[in-house]
């Protein structure tokens, strides 16, 4: 037996005002906002989220392209400093423009770079093996070579900042390099130019076989004044150059003088080079006073009134007198002028206790009396 369910109708008082709505989907009036699930929601959420890390992705990854690019162009210009072994680097590509001399001031250099550090880089280049060639900077190699020597302290000395420079440059803008620098950092003797440029036209490896056209093309930088004293000493280094000890000391015009005579008198080179033989353990001061007696620099101070005051005017000006001995600490320098005597040894006088080092300078003056 089915029940039947007995329908009623209710009918509700409305209150003022109050809208009724149909049963069923009703479309929102126009201009309203629609609300949106959670669900929905938060995809919407990610998906911006993951197109604004992509697009973060894409900007990071342009501007480290960017570094990179700009990294290997300042590296391929040797812009960019690397700490290289010191025994990684080799000295033979170039012949440097440096006498193989006893270096008296590198004593200096070594102490600036134990207080301070390098402040300036050595130049390289890089090789295929690895290794690297030296450009520039062979008396910052040999301090940093004798520091490590002399400390036993790799972390500090074993390895060296440098600029490194790939392949590409040619022989003779490496030449034109190291000449500049040294011709703009210190003084190089005109004998250690004009021996550069002999040995740069006898090098195969460049496109010149002579010693002036090497001139031209190693001292662009330099006057026409200077590149002419240079071919001039190259007269001089050509004849005696390897039977000089101390060819840097020679004064200019005492070069520009001999070289003449070179010129003049036949024989001439055979008679300096047989006397410099002769001088066993030569001082500066003897092979200098050697030079000048061929030069005829010795007349000419006796030569009359005229001549003595000329070259007694240059003397108090230019002249001087170098000597060097060996002592426990090392090679002493001692150069003389005008006015000025000085002493250059591997040792700090300034630990010396002033009295005593002011009756060994009394004592030295009154013996030269």
């Amino acid at each position: 037996m089915v029940k039947k369910r007995r329908m009623f109708d209710i009918e509700m008082p409305e209150e003022p005002g109050e809208e009724t709505f149909p049963a069923g989907k009703v479309e929102a009036p126009s201009g309203s906002v629609r609300r949106r699930g959670p669900m929905a929601t938060a995809i919407g959420e990610a998906a911006e989220s993951t197109r604004e890390r992509r697009e973060l992705e894409d900007k990071i990854r342009a501007e480290n392209d960017a570094l990179a690019h700009e990294h290997v162009k300042l590296k391929r210009l040797g812009l960019v400093l690397d700490l290289v072994p010191l025994d990684a680097v080799e000295t033979a590509k170039l012949v440097r423009d440096r006498a193989k001399a006893p270096d008296f001031e590198l004593a200096d250099l070594k102490a600036s770079i134990t207080e301070l550090g390098l402040s300036n880089p050595i130049r390289l280049e890089a090789r295929a093996d690895g290794r690297f060639e030296l450009i520039q900077g062979f008396r910052r190699l040999a301090a940093y070579k004798e520091l490590l020597q002399e400390t036993g302290d790799a972390e500090r000395f074993g390895r060296i900042p440098a600029a490194v420079s790939q392949p590409g440059d040619d022989l003779e803008m490496l030449y034109r390099r190291m000449v500049d620098e040294n011709m703009v950092r210190k003084d190089i003797s005109f004998a250690e130019m004009a021996q550069l440029a002999i040995d740069y036209a006898a090098d195969p490896n460049t496109k010149v076989d002579d010693p002036d056209r090497a001139v031209a093309e190693l001292f662009k930088s330099a006057g026409y004044q200077k590149r002419s004293y240079i071919r001039t000493f190259i007269k001089l280094m050509s004849r005696i150059g390897d039977a000089l000890e101390f060819a840097p000391d020679i004064p200019r015009a005492l070069g520009l003088t001999l070289a003449a005579r070179l010129e003049e008198v036949d024989g001439l080179a055979s008679v300096i080079r047989r006397e410099l033989a002769a001088l066993d353990n030569r001082s500066v001061t003897e092979e200098i006073e050697v030079l000048r007696r061929h030069a005829g620099e010795e007349r000419a101070a006796t030569a009359g009134p005229v001549a003595k005051k000329t070259v007694g005017t240059a003397a108090a000006g230019k002249a001087k007198t170098s000597f060097q001995f060996d002592r426990p600490e090392g090679r002493a320098k001692c150069t003389a002028g005008n006015g000025r005597l000085e002493v250059r040894l591997s040792r700090d006088f300034s630990t010396v206790d002033r009295r005593k080092l002011e009756d060994a300078v009394r004592l030295m003056l009154d013996q030269l009396d």
